[in-house]
């Protein structure tokens, strides 16, 4: 038997995945077409980069870091073209390593994608032409492995995930498939999302289950790490915030019982739609995908979509000014402040500002003396001259401070400029 038919012989796509990075001795990360993770393996003395690390831990690829994929072209070759696509590092949503990327399909419907790092080499012509030769079986097993998952699934949470993933022709189709199955569907409707580990999630789920009975045409789906709960109303009239507020409330009591691990909330906006369940279920990640950005709890950044403000704009920013290498210089100043004295400015100025300049409730959040948090604000203003009462500086320097204080890499940035600077 030929190499390649011991490799095609293969049907557990995680032993496949091995094997690929076995022979092409690199790498190896298989998603399936809304990028989320089907498989992995890598050389031992092989590191997976930050976008990779965070795809394997989520199991699914951050939704901004999908938006720039659209952006460069990306997702549409691999929608509609079969040749391999070297992607290039994009270091600004934590694509450090140079990674080459085939279309997996499966009778000629895309059914995910092979991700090749190519940190240390190219990869040789031979060793691309092995990838697409071998891309269709990988098509075929993710196929596989989607409708085995589909066949355990109730008629339900089948009906109910072809609406999440706006998998249906119409409506009106849509609706029919729903009146076979028995299956209420609302005529509003707000989804929330719980994001955690397994156990965490195992903790909540008979809550979520208790609480929907009185709620008759609202459903949950579990989904790895996530809880996907439609909180939905029969009546045009009612609004459906008013019970997903009741929830949200409810989860949030939960996270600061010693029993339960930490969660994160994302709530979606109201919508009467069907078509636009996907987009309130969109809405939801993205608020739990900007709160594990900036590494805060759900108690920290607005849980509702409607709410987040300026938090919606954190990534754009932090890809902007990363790519510009963009420092706010009265930052710096207080961060060479705090680096030789240990004085704890830049913690002060953000959390002085999310209090809304609130000199008690900051003193109370940090624990702190008034006394010390007013010679800490009089250093602040007198190392750089900060105005409180312009809003438009207040505004810049939190969404600064929120990148600075809570990002890695931006901190890093900063300390670069630092160096740079010298004595300011």
């Amino acid at each position: 038997m030929k190499a390649i038919d011991k490799i095609l012989a293969i049907e557990d796509i995680h032993h496949l995945t091995e094997r690929i990075s076995l022979i092409l001795d690199k790498p190896v990360i298989v998603e399936n077409k809304n990028f989320e993770l089907i498989a992995y393996s890598s050389p031992s003395d092989y590191q997976f980069d930050p976008t990779q690390q965070k795809t394997i831990l989520s199991k699914k690829c951050p939704i901004f870091v999908v938006d720039r994929l659209k952006k460069e072209g990306i997702v549409g070759h691999l929608e509609s073209k079969t040749d391999p696509l070297r992607v290039e590092p994009i270091q600004e949503i934590g694509f450090y390593q140079r990674r080459l990327v085939v279309r997996a399909s499966h009778n000629g419907q895309t059914m995910g994608s092979i991700w090749v790092q190519e940190s240390k080499s190219f990869l040789l012509e031979e060793e691309l032409l092995f990838l697409q030769d071998i891309s269709a079986h990988v098509g075929k097993l993710i196929h596989q492995m989607q409708s085995k998952k589909q066949e355990k699934d109730s008629e339900k949470d089948q009906l109910l995930w072809k609406i999440i993933n706006h998998d249906y022709v119409s409506e009106q189709q849509i609706r029919r498939e729903a009146e076979k199955v028995n299956v209420i569907l609302p005529k509003k409707f707000t989804v929330i999302v719980l994001s955690s580990d397994e156990a965490a999630l195992a903790d909540l789920e008979s809550l979520v289950r208790r609480q929907l009975v009185d709620l008759p045409v609202s459903y949950y789906l579990k989904s790895d790490s996530k809880i996907i709960i439609i909180v939905g109303e029969s009546a045009e009239r009612v609004n459906t915030e008013h019970p997903a507020k009741a929830l949200v409330e409810q989860y949030r009591d939960k996270i600061y019982k010693k029993d339960v691990k930490p969660f994160l909330i994302g709530v979606g906006n109201m919508y009467h739609r069907l078509r636009d369940m996907r987009k309130s279920f969109l809405e939801a990640l993205e608020v739990i995908e900007i709160a594990e950005f900036v590494n805060l709890s759900s108690e920290d950044v607005p849980v509702d979509y409607s709410k987040l403000g300026m938090y919606r704009y954190l990534i754009v920013l932090y890809e902007k000014n990363m790519s510009e290498q963009f420092v706010n210089y009265d930052l710096l100043k207080l961060l060479k402040k705090d680096e030789e004295n240990q004085s704890k400015l830049l913690q002060t100025l953000e959390v002085y500002l999310a209090h809304n300049c609130k000199s008690k409730k900051t003193a109370e959040f940090l624990f702190i003396h008034p006394n010390t948090l007013n010679y800490r604000l009089k250093q602040i203003i007198e190392l750089t001259g900060i105005n409180f009462k312009d809003f438009n500086v207040k505004s810049q320097l939190y969404t600064e401070l929120l990148l600075l204080n809570h990002i890695p890499d931006y901190y890093k940035m900063y300390q670069k400029a630092e160096a740079l600077e010298g004595d300011l």
